[in-house]
C-alpha cells in the first residue's frame, strides 16, 4: 500500500497524458508544423525551422497518424516530466506540492498547448521530462543514476536543437543541475556551452541531419536594421540605401511585434541588398548602428520585448491561444479531436488575463530568484533554482534576440517559474519581506497591463490585420 501511495502521481499522470492524447488525436497542426510536415513528406529539409525535429517526425511519420504520434510524443513527455517530479515531491513527504505540481500541467493556458504539434511545445515538453527525471532522485538528495542521466541529457540536446534560442534556457538548466560547482565554474560552463552551440548547431544541422541553409540566421540583425533605419534614416550606419528606408516608411514594413513583413512583397525589395549579404557581415552592420544609434535601438528592442512580454498593449494581442481547427492543408494534417477543439474554445477567454501575460510570470521569477538566494543549499531548494534561473535567462535573451512576439515562446519560462515557486514554498514558507516585495511588484505589473488594456486601443487579433495596421 506504501508503494501503492508513492507512485500515485506518476500514475496519475500516466492517466492525464492518456487521456490527452485520445481528446486531441490526431493532432494540431498550424502553419509552421505544416511546413515541418511538408519537409518529411518531400525528405527535403531546411533550417528555417530546426530539423531536429522534422527528422525526428519522419522516424515517427511510418507510424501514420500525421500529426499524432508527435502529438502523442510530447504529451507523454509533457506528463512524465511532471509526474515524477510530482512523485519526487511525494517521497520526501510533500503530497500537496505534488498535488500543486500535477495542477500546473493541467492549467489550461500550459496543457491546451500540447495539442499544438510545435517546436516550441516539443521543447518544453522535452525539457519537463529531463527535470522530472533528476528531480525524482535528486528531491530525496540521491544520486541520479548512469542510465537516468544519460536520458536526461538527451532530452535536453533534442530541446537545444529543436528551438534556435532554446540554448538560454537548457544551458543554464543543464548546467545549474550538475551536482556540485562554484557559481564561477557554472558561469563559466554556461557561457562556453552557449557558445560551443551556437557555432556546432550550423554544422549538425547541415552534415548531420542534412538541412540546407535557408538565410533564417538573417532575420535578427535585418529586423533591428530596418527598425534602426526607419527611425533614424542613417543608410550609412544601417546598410539599407536612402529610397529602401523611404519605401520601408511608406509601407509601414517595421512592426513592433514581428519581423514577417520584411520578408516578402515590396518590404522584402527594400532590403533585398542588406538581406543578400552573409549572415556575419549583417551582425557587424547591426553592431555598428547600434553604436552610432543606441537610443533607437533601445527603443526598437524595448519596444518589442514589451509587446512579446505582453505588458503595456492593447487588449486581445494575436497569437496567445492555440486554434480549435488545424492550419487548412492538403498534407493529410487533419482536425484535432472534437473534445480538444471545444475545450480550446472553452478556456481562450483566459489568455488575456494576467495568467497569460509572460511579465507577470517574469516578475515571480526575479522574486523566486531573490527567495531561493537568501536559501541555503537543498535538494528543493537547487532544483527550484535551476527552474528559475533557466526562466530568467531565456526571458533576458528576448531583450536583445527575439524576432516575434507569439505567446508560446513563453510556455517553457511560465511553466519553470510556476514550479519553481512550489519547491520553494513546499520546503519553507517565503521571507516576509520577500512575499510583501513579491506581491507589491507583481500587483505593479498586473496594474500596468490593466490599465493599457483599458485605455490603448484594442491590438491586431490576426495575422492580416497586424500585418497592415
Amino acid at each position: 500500500m506504501r508503494t501503492l501511495g508513492r507512485y500515485w502521481f506518476p500514475w496519475a499522470a500516466a492517466l492525464l497524458a492518456v487521456t490527452m492524447v485520445a481528446a486531441g488525436w490526431p493532432g494540431l497542426a498550424e502553419y509552421d508544423s505544416d511546413e515541418q510536415f511538408r519537409q518529411v513528406l518531400s525528405e527535403q529539409y531546411d533550417d528555417w525551422h530546426p530539423p531536429a525535429m522534422a527528422r525526428l517526425w519522419s522516424l515517427l511519420h511510418v507510424l501514420g497518424g500525421g500529426a499524432g504520434p508527435m502529438m502523442a510524443l510530447q504529451i507523454v513527455l509533457y506528463w512524465l516530466g511532471l509526474g515524477l517530479l510530482a512523485g519526487g515531491l511525494v517521497r520526501t513527504g510533500r503530497p500537496r506540492a505534488g498535488a500543486l505540481v500535477l495542477g500546473i500541467g493541467a492549467l489550461p493556458g500550459f496543457a491546451v498547448w500540447q495539442w499544438a504539434v510545435l517546436k516550441d511545445v516539443q521543447m518544453v515538453a522535452a525539457m519537463l521530462a529531463a527535470v522530472g527525471t533528476v528531480g525524482w532522485w535528486r528531491l530525496r538528495g540521491e544520486r541520479v543514476p548512469w542510465a537516468a542521466a544519460a536520458f536526461a541529457i538527451v532530452l535536453l540536446g533534442y530541446a537545444t536543437l529543436v528551438r534556435a534560442n532554446a540554448l538560454f534556457a537548457t544551458v543554464p538548466l543543464a548546467v545549474m543541475l550538475l551536482p556540485r560547482g562554484r557559481w564561477p565554474v557554472r558561469m563559466t560552463l554556461a557561457l562556453v556551452g552557449m557558445a560551443a552551440i551556437i557555432v556546432l548547431t550550423p554544422l549538425i544541422d547541415a552534415d548531420l541531419f542534412g538541412a540546407a541553409p535557408s538565410g533564417v540566421r538573417t532575420t535578427e540583425p535585418l529586423f533591428d536594421l530596418a527598425a534602426i533605419a526607419v527611425r533614424t534614416g542613417d543608410a550609412d550606419a544601417t546598410g539599407i540605401d536612402v529610397a529602401g528606408i523611404a519605401a520601408l516608411r511608406r509601407d509601414r514594413c517595421v512592426k513592433t511585434y514581428f519581423w514577417d513583413t520584411l520578408g516578402d512583397g515590396p518590404c522584402a525589395d527594400a532590403v533585398e541588398d542588406l538581406a543578400s549579404r552573409p549572415v556575419g557581415a549583417m551582425y557587424l552592420q547591426l553592431a555598428h548602428a547600434a553604436i552610432r544609434h543606441p537610443l533607437a535601438y533601445a527603443e526598437h528592442r524595448l519596444a518589442h520585448f514589451n509587446m512579446t512580454q505582453r505588458w503595456l498593449v492593447g487588449r486581445g494581442l494575436m497569437n496567445d491561444w492555440p486554434p480549435s481547427q488545424s492550419q487548412p492543408n492538403k498534407l493529410g494534417l487533419g482536425d484535432p479531436g472534437r473534445l480538444a477543439s471545444w475545450w480550446i474554445v472553452r478556456t481562450e477567454g483566459l489568455a488575456d488575463t494576467p495568467l497569460g501575460w509572460p511579465i507577470v510570470w517574469l516578475a515571480l521569477a526575479v522574486a523566486a530568484l531573490v527567495e531561493a538566494l537568501r536559501r541555503a543549499a537543498s535538494p528543493a531548494r537547487d532544483l527550484a533554482l535551476a527552474l528559475v534561473i533557466s526562466a530568467l535567462a531565456l526571458e533576458a535573451s528576448f531583450i536583445a534576440i527575439s524576432i516575434a512576439a507569439d505567446l508560446r515562446y513563453h510556455l517553457w519560462p511560465m511553466i519553470a517559474v510556476a514550479l519553481g515557486v512550489v519547491l520553494l514554498v513546499a520546503e519553507a514558507p517565503p521571507s516576509r519581506r520577500v512575499l510583501i516585495a513579491s506581491l507589491a511588484a507583481v500587483g505593479l505589473v498586473v496594474a500596468g497591463g490593466i490599465v493599457a488594456r483599458a485605455t490603448l486601443p484594442p491590438a491586431p487579433s490576426d495575422y492580416p490585420e497586424m500585418l497592415t495596421s
